[in-house]
């Protein structure tokens, strides 16, 4: 069967302007940092703590979403990938490609009582790909396409000479790996995992042109498929996409937030050329997590705008009887989530630290006339008040 990843590429290939494909995938990597807690807090609250899913039901979830068929990837980590794709053939007659995270670096190291993720970031492999394909240290060539063919390859840049030759040093020798062994993947580059590293007002450029200059040395045998990174706003990603369509540029969920977050953020970036979106704790903090993709698909493919959407998610969980995180008016409010792994899923105020994350926005810079004139009401309201409060101080 043809996977819908596929089909989406060719599309955005042949005409990155004006095609309309939009690549959904699910992350449900997590347990490759954040240990037990991966799959998340269990719909059953026995206590005031409540307890985490178990990993069978954390692995049920991804057959669910999977046989659902509205993602394009489910990101998996290379235990989950080895049960699914190899042993279970759950993929062999689904337009869904199974992914799994080829690299785990320090900075997705969360777990409790750790401080790894405050020191800036290191490359580091649990996975090998030979393990991702068939299940075990060398494949045959036969073996190869047993498993995944596709894998998530993170990047950190910190801006620290020493550090960041290092990073790219290990995606170096990992890219060539993959080429000699029929191997894709696509590129997550993560914002500075220490605070200062970067000027709040150079971040999303920092990135940018990180990305634009460690690709260019990279030819199309051995270049990612797509990429995920942070959300800096519609300049930002527009430059990104202006630049070199081609490369694909996607957006990371990050925090859970509320449902207008997730929701808006991914209409947003859309409008402003990204062609991906990878989600995992929203979708994994989601009251139910099919219907809350079937928006997130109804959303990606421009069928329904974002206040809609949560309306009507609201809707649907009140027809099945489930009771909501946040009652409606909470959950239409737009906040602000970090897109760090050790962050949390509470709301943050912009250019203030948290977890060692620092956020920004495209609002704490002058914009043109213009660019103003594209903004959403709300959008507006908060550029003219974070402007007031530049010029006049906050009251």
């Amino acid at each position: 069967m043809e996977k819908s990843l596929d089909r989406k590429l060719k599309e955005i290939h042949a005409d990155p302007h004006g095609s309309r494909a939009f690549i959904l995938a699910d992350a449900k990597d997590a347990d490759m940092a954040h240990g037990l807690a991966a799959p998340g807090k269990s719909p059953e609250q026995h206590s005031a703590e409540g307890r985490f899913r178990t990993l069978a039901e954390y692995r049920q979830l991804m057959r669910d979403v999977t046989r659902q068929g509205l993602v394009d990837i489910m990101l998996m980590s290379a235990s989950s990938n080895e049960l699914l794709t190899i042993e279970e053939r759950l993929f062999d007659n689904s337009a869904v490609t199974p992914a799994a995270r080829a690299n785990d670096t320090t900075d997705i190291f969360v777990v409790r009582g750790g401080r790894y993720t405050g020191e800036p970031s290191r490359p580091f492999r649990t996975a090998t790909i030979d393990h991702i394909q068939c299940g075990k240290a060398d494949c045959d060539p036969a073996e190869r396409a047993l498993g995944a063919d596709l894998g998530l390859y993170s990047m950190t840049f910190n801006n620290n000479l020493e550090r960041d030759r290092e990073t790219l040093e290990h995606y170096r020798d990992f890219r060539l790996e993959a080429e000699r062994k029929g191997f894709r993947h696509f590129l997550e580059v993560f914002d500075p995992n220490v605070s200062g590293a970067v000027e709040p007002d150079q971040l999303g450029g920092f990135i940018n042109d990180h990305i634009a200059r460690t690709l260019a040395g990279v030819t199309n045998a051995g270049r990612p498929i797509f990429l995920k990174i942070a959300y800096h706003g519609p300049r930002h990603m527009e430059a990104l996409a202006r630049y070199a369509p081609d490369l694909v540029p996607g957006i990371l969920g990050g925090a859970a937030g509320t449902t207008y977050d997730a929701f808006y953020q991914l209409w947003e970036a859309r409008k402003y050329g990204a062609r991906a979106a990878l989600y995992g704790r929203k979708i994994n903090n989601a009251e139910h997590q099919l219907a809350f993709v079937e928006f997130l698909r109804l959303l990606a493919d421009g069928q329904i705008e974002p206040d809609d959407a949560v309306r009507a998610y609201h809707g649907t969980l009140q027809k099945m009887d489930i009771k909501p995180t946040r009652p409606l008016e909470k959950d239409l409010e737009l906040t602000e989530t970090s897109s760090g792994y050790a962050a949390t899923s509470a709301a943050t105020r912009r250019n203030v630290a948290v977890d060692g994350i620092r956020e920004i926005s495209v609002f704490d810079e002058e914009l043109t006339d213009e660019q103003i004139s594209r903004l959403s009401t709300l959008e507006k309201s908060d550029y003219h008040m974070r402007r007031r409060d530049r010029i006049f101080g906050k009251s």
